[in-house]
Formats: structure tokens, sequence, C-alpha cells
């Protein structure tokens, strides 16, 4: 009897597609999340090139279709109540992961890597800052993973845990934008805690992005590489941009609604298609003592981020 299953060519369109559709369905950030990772772990498909970009592109569109809906002065108050407490965290982290680094005698580049992933913007501190100290392909790849799952324990962990530990939006906004890495996973997880949470968190993560810059000029002089550039991320002039476009033109209660609806739809697709980049190989290169100094080090952040926002807020 001729079978019934799809070519296996046609596995990964079966896969995003179906599993795509369903996280839709679901509607939960971290679930979509878990659903990419189990997939990609379980079926292990030859997805294209194009889903990584895909995942990129989803992300960047939700965060600016969210900046029409944030009204520019509160943006600008945000950014100037916190700043003070993203330079001390920045520096903190950064002094932290390396000093970490030693005492843990885990390779230095690695050390790196991580304390600038902690501190800054994970993978893509990671991915910018290794061409400048030339770190070795499987360091990179260490660090990556290190990150990635990290970044999904906080989605799973931190939005139930600000729920027991009573925190309003704002605390939590704050607390996740500093203690989680990437910025997909800062805006996932405080998607989930409410939109207040998702609009103070946003503002305080691309602020804290903001500090790519001087740690590429820092490093590229004390490297003395030519690989360091001046990098100011596209998406979030375009975010700043939208938030003062809807100050001005006032959009109805109506359309904010869709924008948003449309904005967390974006980021439940993006979400799911970087869930698939956890892979069986992302797995393998987590080991070793960067494994120990990453884990040490993000143990230390969320509380200590914590206290702080505490007293901050």
């Amino acid at each position: 009897m001729q079978s019934l299953s799809p070519p296996h060519a046609l596995m990964p369109a079966f896969l995003l597609g179906g599993g795509l559709a369903a996280s839709l369905a679901i509607g939960h950030p971290a679930l979509a999340l878990l659903l990419g990772m189990v997939l990609n772990l379980v079926f292990q498909p030859e997805l294209p090139a194009a889903t990584k970009a895909g995942s990129k592109w989803l992300l960047q569109g939700a965060i600016v279709l969210l900046g029409l809906t944030l009204s520019a002065s509160t943006l600008w108050t945000v950014s100037q109540d916190y700043a003070g407490l993203i330079v001390l965290y920045v520096a903190g982290a950064l002094t932290a992961g390396l000093l970490l680094g030693r005492l843990l005698r885990t390779d230095t580049d690695q050390a790196r890597l991580l304390a600038s992933g902690t501190a800054i913007c994970g993978g893509t501190a990671i991915a910018t800052l290794a061409p400048v100290i030339r770190a070795r392909a499987e360091s990179v790849a260490v660090c990556l993973g290190i990150v990635f799952l990290l970044n999904a324990l906080a989605i799973l962990v931190l939005p139930p845990l600000g729920e027991w530990l009573a925190l309003s939006q704002e605390q939590f906004g704050v607390w996740v934008a500093l203690a989680v890495h990437d910025t997909s996973s800062v805006i996932g997880t405080a998607a989930i805690y409410g939109d207040e949470a998702l609009a103070v968190a946003t503002t305080v993560k691309l602020a804290r992005t903001l500090w790519l810059i001087p740690l590429m000029l820092a490093a590229g002089l004390l490297m003395r590489r030519q690989e360091a550039r001046l990098r100011l991320p596209g998406f979030v002039l375009l975010f700043v941009a939208a938030s003062v476009l809807g100050s001005l033109i006032g959009f109805a209660p109506a359309l904010v609604a869709g924008i948003k609806a449309l904005s967390q739809t974006m980021l439940i697709a993006a979400l799911f298609l970087i869930g698939l980049e956890i892979n069986r190989a992302t797995l393998a290169a987590v080991n070793g003592r960067a494994v120990w100094l990453a884990i040490t080090l993000w143990a230390l952040v969320v509380p200590l981020t914590l206290v702080a926002v505490k007293q901050w807020a």
C-alpha cells in the first residue's frame, strides 16, 4: 500500500507551515519558541536559509510597529529615568563576566564574547564582536548556543516568577530589559506579562543595545583591529521615528489595537522561527567552562538586577 506521508523533500515546508499556524493559533510567545525548538530537535528538517532572515525581519518589523503605538514623550521619559541604571548594568556585567572568566579559567575569547553578550545584546553582540577579536568559529558557536538556551529559559521562567513576586508592569519591563540577553527574548518575555511591561522593556532594551557602539569602538582600539565599525542598528532609528510619527498623527484607539495585534502576531512568528534555530548541533556545542561562566554570570545578573530595579523604579 502506498504511503500517504509527504515526501521527505516537502517535510521542511510542512513543518514550517504547520508549526507557524499552530504557534499563531496558540498565540503565546514562549510556546511558539518552544514549539520551534522541539520540531527542529525531533525532525531535524533542512530549513531554507531564508528562515533565519525571516525571523530577523519579522522581529524588527514587530518592534517598529510597536513604536507607532508608543508616545515619544513616554519613550524619552523612560530612557532618561533608567539611563543611569543601564550604564551601571552594562559596566557591571562586562566587568563581572571578564573577572569570572579568569576565575573559572574560561577560554579568553569565550569569556569576552559571553561577557559582552550578557551586558549588551546577546547573540548580536557576540556576532558583532567576534571578527574584531578574531574569535574562533567554535568559540562563537558555543557562546551563541548557550545564549539561545538561556533566552528560551528566560521566556518560560521569568513571567511566572514576576507574577509570584508581584512585580508591577514597569518593574518587570525594566527587569527583563536588563536581565535577558537578546532583544527578541526581552520582547517575548515582556509581552507575556502585559502591554505596559512590553512598552517599557522595548524602550530600555533598545537603549541598552546602543552600548554596542562604544563596545565596538573600544574593542577596535584595544585590539587594534580594522574590523570594528560604527554600527547603529537601523531598526532602533525606525522605532524612534515610528513613535514620533504615531505621537504626531494620534491614531484612533481601534487602529492602535490593530497595530498592536499585528506586532504581536509578527513577534510570535519570529520567535517560532528563532526556536527552529536551536538544533542538536547547538546543544552539542554547549559544554565546558563557557557553560559555567554563562550560568554563573546570569545567576548573578537576574537577582541583582531585580533588587536594583525594585529600588530604582
